[in-house]
């Protein structure tokens, strides 16, 4: 069993307020979960309206295909026009 986690640091510079924020985070989210398959949260910066830590989990049988998931889902966020990647990590476990 091979988990890979993945930290990844965004900035909304169109939300002006949290309910906007958790519009565009939500809909994000969503669309990560339905196209990868993966767990994800907001999982800090709860309270700034234009920053957001977001979490993705994957969990497989190979580490190539819990990376390969992973770095599709950070060129994913890369291609949304609504929020920008500052930063991210990843680690995995075996």
């Amino acid at each position: 069993m091979h988990i890979g986690v993945c930290k990844i640091k965004l900035y909304l510079p169109e939300s002006q307020s949290l309910k906007e924020k958790r519009r565009v985070l939500k809909s994000l989210i969503a669309r990560l979960k339905n196209r990868f398959n993966i767990a994800v949260a907001e999982i800090e910066a709860l309270d700034m309206h234009q920053s957001a830590v977001i979490g993705a989990v994957s969990i497989a049988n190979e580490v190539k295909f819990v990376n390969q998931v992973l770095s599709q889902s950070i060129k994913f966020i890369e291609g949304n026009s609504s929020v920008v990647l500052v930063d991210y990590e990843t680690e995995f476990f075996f």
